[in-house]
């Protein structure tokens, strides 16, 4: 069964199906490799984010599972679940597709920047003492705290909420929201580590200095950098288990 070049939007999701399709006609078996990113999106005529996009989503459906440093393999435990995957394919219940990380980080590059240098014109002296409280938070908090993800979304609602415009403070708790859908939660599973998060609670001092200073310019630089930061982690290496 020949691969198929995708043309149209949301990528991640047709990509995905026809991978689906390949292992259910056996193209791919289960314990098979599936050929390295760079491969697919040659084959495909996509970019290589939106190829790890589609990984990603097979692996929070159980079709594969990726091992860091290894490559891509093709799950045996979905390959059990043969009532479902022996129906046929137009009986199935269609898979929604959801918001894609990078969809997601690029909405942010629009939205957060220019959220962090309105704070910076109106923050507060409250505003701003909240924002230090959070940042201790941060600091005092490991990568392996759950609490981690609560503080930086504390982070950004408390920016949001310092610019004093309510619309904005909804939008970015809509953008958190899809934050924690399952698809952009494993993808940020696979690069999370110590280091990371050192690194994120930087970018967020950064930001915070900024805002403190009323230096509009800065925030927004600072911001777009955070942002920019999370794209290249989520298409480096895989992180390796």
């Amino acid at each position: 069964m020949p691969i198929e070049i995708i043309e149209t939007r949301r990528l991640y999701r047709q990509i995905a199906d026809q991978i689906v399709r390949l292992i259910e006609t056996g193209e791919y078996r289960p314990g098979m490799r599936l050929p390295a990113e760079r491969s697919l999106a040659a084959q495909l005529n996509v970019s290589r984010p939106s190829v790890r996009e589609a990984l990603i989503a097979l692996e929070v459906e159980g079709w594969v599972d990726i091992c860091g440093g290894t490559g891509v393999f093709v799950s045996e435990r979905r390959a059990a679940e043969a009532p479902e995957t022996a129906r046929p394919a137009a009986e199935r219940p269609e898979p929604q597709p959801a918001v894609g990380p990078i969809e997601l980080l690029d909405a942010r590059d629009m939205v957060e920047p220019e959220v962090a240098a309105l704070a910076a014109r109106h923050a507060t002296d409250e505003n701003i003492a909240a924002l230090s409280g959070i940042m201790g938070d941060m600091v005092c908090c490991s990568s392996e705290d759950p609490r981690h993800m609560e503080h930086d979304h504390r982070f950004h609602a408390a920016l949001a909420v310092a610019t004093g415009n309510a619309a904005l403070v909804e939008l970015m708790e809509t953008l958190w929201a899809m934050r924690l859908a399952p698809l952009y939660v494993q993808l940020q599973n696979h690069f999370h580590n110590e280091a990371v998060w050192q690194q994120a609670i930087l970018e967020h001092r950064e930001i915070f200095e900024a805002v403190r200073k009323r230096d509009a310019k800065e925030a927004r630089a600072a911001m777009r950098r955070h942002v920019h930061n999370a794209r290249k982690r989520y298409v480096s290496t895989w992180r390796k288990p």
